[in-house]
């Protein structure tokens, strides 16, 4: 559905987001991307804030959303401008995906099984209880699947004024194991009063193998050498959190105070083997690498906000919150010398990250006959340390700012007008600040960047919402100035290229979004959608300019049909324009989805089968050029998957006349 100030994607609603994990719904989301290697964008920006029941959590680090299953999730929220309620983290904007939570009295619940080929293997259970004092409910999840990638490189370098050539090709076998339990309780203490405690865990197991050729040659394209690589990985990952909620209301009318607390942590221990080996001209093995990486955090969050009505249409908001963050990482490289094992290339180091940030906002919002407007303001102190074993990343930084939010609407007959402004920062995750480098690949690596500054931007927004009685039509247009912009650059040193995120002067980025909703007939729903901006980057790096003005557009058409004997089809067409800074061009990216769902047994029971990424059309297609090289890569990281699931829903009672449970302020 669309709404003025976001846009609400119910999961269980839609075919194609029945089945899969939780980027499966995302790429349905309107003004939401996925990109093959898990990376999500709004509007084409990467700089996005994705919260969990409203807040930050360690499954939305390093692609780990992927771990949640899609039954898991109740709906989406995509808000493109925030007020200062929340964070003022992510410059595009906020999605909040809301994971289930019981709703019915008594004993209720479902079971999910799916299976899928390449193999996705789930077993999705889920069993709640709620009386007039109490609300149980849980959500279990286990899981298998492969995945398989194909990564072609063609490459020309330049040596001593002499071009080499190189074709490389990389064959990914990946088969993750993941365990999920989600549990906990809302108990009504009196009619204004509300506890809540809930537990997660999430622990998975990935088992990679990896094959790698490199064909080189010379100037006159004759072969030169061929060498190949074979990588085991094990990785085992556990994610923990827990979170309480206090809800007070009052006899006033949307009066309301909230205390939060959650506490996180999480472990991991990747491990990978690597042998090489020549084969051409002559047979010769390489010294084996190993590499061991291991990682922790603890990270706990207090909040409490306070909503005090004034009026019939004014109200008054304020808040404080808390996040202490500690993150430790040890990375060791190892190299096989006659059977003892010595630290390789002296990649032997242990980096503590700790981030502590306190903030606090102000809110007030009023009315005037059709006129509705609410200003904010919202204050961030963060302050970060990072240090290694070694004393080469010592550094301490501080920063206070504050995030002014304006807010106003106008209301016609049938139809809103929005004019939003707001100020975002836009913090570097942790992947990006890491220095180590896996050394998988012979020819490129990609290092983090501990001197990693965050960006700062000021977005506005003009939007226009008009519902008809089959049609709802939602344009808007943005401007973004954001400074201290953070990007990718790759460099070549000792022929390898190198990838590390930097900071650049700034970007300024304009846009038009269209989301339309038409329902012509009962039994049919299309969703059309369209952004179109252009940017200009401004800023250098190593003595190269980095200057770059482009466009780029992105679609998405999706078709949902009501059939007979209560049969849905749902197709879904995604498109993304080529996009192009100083260094990098990638081609226009496409994907198509197809589901097929039955409800059957007296509504208990749902079949749902659906193609993702048919016709393996989801390549990314990607040319890096420098003063001495150019590198033209196809990553296809997943091929067109296949499944088919099965729910069984039951409700024991009648769910009338019980109050429903307090979301508290997760929304």
């Amino acid at each position: 559905s669309l709404k003025l100030d976001k846009k609400v994607f119910e999961v269980g609603k839609d075919v194609l987001s029945q089945n899969g994990s939780a980027h499966d719904v995302l790429n349905g989301v309107p003004s939401v991307t996925v990109s093959p290697t898990g990376g999500i964008s709004l509007r084409g920006n990467s700089s996005v804030l994705v919260l969990i029941n409203g807040r930050q959590s360690g499954l939305t680090q390093s692609n780990s959303l992927d771990q949640i299953a899609a039954d898991q999730i109740e709906r989406v929220e995509v808000i493109t401008n925030p007020s200062s309620r929340y964070d003022a983290s992510g410059s595009a904007g906020i999605i909040n995906i809301i994971l289930k939570k019981n709703k019915k009295s008594g004993f209720s619940g479902q079971v999910r099984l799916v299976a899928g080929s390449p193999n996705d293997s789930r077993l999705n259970p889920s069993i709640n209880f709620k009386s007039d004092k109490i609300n149980i409910f849980s959500n279990f999840g286990i899981r298998s699947s492969d995945y398989v990638g194909l990564y072609t490189t063609n490459q020309s370098t330049m040596n001593n004024g002499n071009p080499n050539y190189l074709n490389h090709v990389q064959n990914e076998d990946r088969h993750d194991d993941g365990k999920l339990i989600y549990l906990g309780a809302d108990y009504y203490i009196d009619e204004h009063r509300t506890i809540t405690a809930a537990f997660l865990k999430n622990a998975t197991k990935d088992d990679d193998k990896t094959r790698l050729l490199y064909d080189y040659s010379n100037a006159n394209h004759t072969q030169d050498s061929v060498l190949t690589r074979e990588g085991k990985s094990l990785e085992k990952r556990d994610y923990n959190q827990f979170e309480f909620n206090y809800t007070q209301t009052f006899k006033k009318p949307s009066k309301k105070w909230t205390i939060d607390v959650q506490y996180d942590w999480w472990n991991s221990d990747k491990k990978w083997n690597l042998s090489t080996q020549r084969i051409y001209p002559e047979t010769l093995a390489y010294p084996g690498i190993r590499t061991n990486s291991i990682g922790s955090s603890k990270d706990l969050l207090m909040q409490s906000d306070f909503v005090q009505p004034i009026d019939s249409v004014s109200v008054f908001e304020m808040g404080l919150k808390t996040e202490i963050r500690k993150v430790s990482s040890q990375f060791l490289a190892e190299q096989q010398q006659d059977n003892i094992w010595t630290i390789y290339q002296n990649i032997a180091n242990d980096l503590n990250y700790t981030e502590t940030i306190s903030s606090a906002y102000v809110q007030y919002s009023n009315k005037f006959r059709s006129f509705n407007y609410m200003l904010g303001l919202r204050t961030e102190f963060t302050k970060i340390a990072i240090t290694d074993i070694k004393n080469t990343y010592n550094d301490d930084k501080k920063y206070n700012r504050l995030f002014p939010t304006v807010n106003l609407s106008y209301k016609f007959e049938g139809s809103t007008l929005q004019l939003n402004y707001s100020k975002r920062i836009n913090r570097p995750p942790l992947y990006a600040l890491y220095p180590f480098n896996e050394l998988t690949d012979l020819n490129a690596q990609y290092i983090g960047n501990p001197d990693l500054n965050p960006s700062y931007s000021d977005v506005f927004e003009l939007g226009f919402l008009k519902a008809w009685k089959k049609f709802t039509l939602n344009p808007s247009v943005y401007y973004q100035w954001e400074s201290g912009y953070i990007q990718d650059f790759t460099y070549r040193e000792n022929d390898i290229f190198f990838t590390t995120p930097i900071n650049i002067q700034h970007e300024i980025r304009s846009g038009i979004e269209l989301s339309t909703l038409y329902n012509p007939l009962k039994w049919l729903q299309v969703n059309l959608e369209m952004n179109f901006y252009h940017f200009t980057q401004k800023g250098s790096y190593q003595e190269e300019n980095l200057d770059y003005s482009g466009k780029t557009f992105t679609g998405r058409l999706s078709t949902q049909v009501k059939l007979p004997s209560k049969f849905s089809f749902q197709g879904r067409y995604n498109f993304r324009g080529a996009q192009q800074n100083a260094q990098t061009r990638n081609d226009a990216l496409q994907s198509l989805d197809f589901g097929l769902s039955k409800i059957l047994l007296k509504d208990k029971a749902t079949i749902v089968f659906d193609v993702s990424n048919a016709f393996d059309l989801r390549q990314n297609k990607s040319t890096t050029t420098g003063t001495d090289y150019y590198i033209i890569e196809n990553s296809i990281p997943n091929a067109a998957r296949y499944r088919l699931s099965f729910v069984y829903r039951f409700n024991l009672t009648d769910p009338k006349a019980i109050r429903q449970a307090s979301s508290a302020n997760r929304n």
